[in-house]
């Protein structure tokens, strides 16, 4: 097989550019360490929450800070499995619970040192609905919306019935739950 002779200087040309594409490339591709992934940081405009096609959900861009922060690691775990207990002893488990996903996603928004259970929550932070971020909790149960969305491990009200952490639709009626929230948000 007979190669083509290349001249030099069209050598040093290709070299040149294969150089300035590479800076390029460094200088704008892949994402810097400790930035947050682009995948995972989805705005939407206005004030509410949106469920994606693909069962995360988008942040809304006039929420603030603490509320998009808590959307965005929420759905870091949106779809894995149900295991009850989990999320409790880490935040990094195989798979959650209900209020392992609800701590979860506080702890995403630095709203939460250590994992909460469901009866914990009952005394945690201040009593009422929140403006971004309401937890709705039992001594048995507890899920969180968060700007308009419902981020829950039960499947009431969800036709799909997928179980484990998921982005569900709002319950008409959350009779039988304490509502607690922190304090400006």
């Amino acid at each position: 097989m007979a190669c083509a002779a290349v001249p030099a200087s069209a050598g040093a040309a290709t070299t040149q550019r294969q150089s300035s594409a590479v800076a390029e490339q460094v200088a704008v591709g892949g994402q810097a360490f400790g930035a947050p992934n682009a995948a995972d940081v989805q705005i939407v405009p206005g004030t509410r929450a949106r469920l994606l096609a693909n069962g995360q959900a988008a942040a809304p861009a006039n929420a603030p800070l603490e509320v998009q922060q808590a959307i965005w690691a929420a759905n870091r775990i949106i779809g894995m499995p149900y295991i009850y207990g989990g999320g409790h002893q880490s935040f990094d488990d195989d798979g959650y619970d209900c209020s392992g996903t609800v701590s979860y996603a506080l702890k995403g928004a630095e709203l939460l040192d250590t994992p909460m259970d469901s009866g914990t929550f009952m005394k945690w932070s201040d009593a009422g609905r929140g403006d971004w971020i309401t937890v709705y909790t039992n001594p048995g149960h507890a899920y969180v919306v968060i700007a308009g969305l419902r981020l829950d491990t039960s499947a009431a009200g969800d036709p799909r019935g997928g179980k484990g952490p998921r982005w569900r639709p709002n319950l008409r009626s959350n009779r039988g739950f304490r509502a607690r929230h922190v304090d400006g948000l």
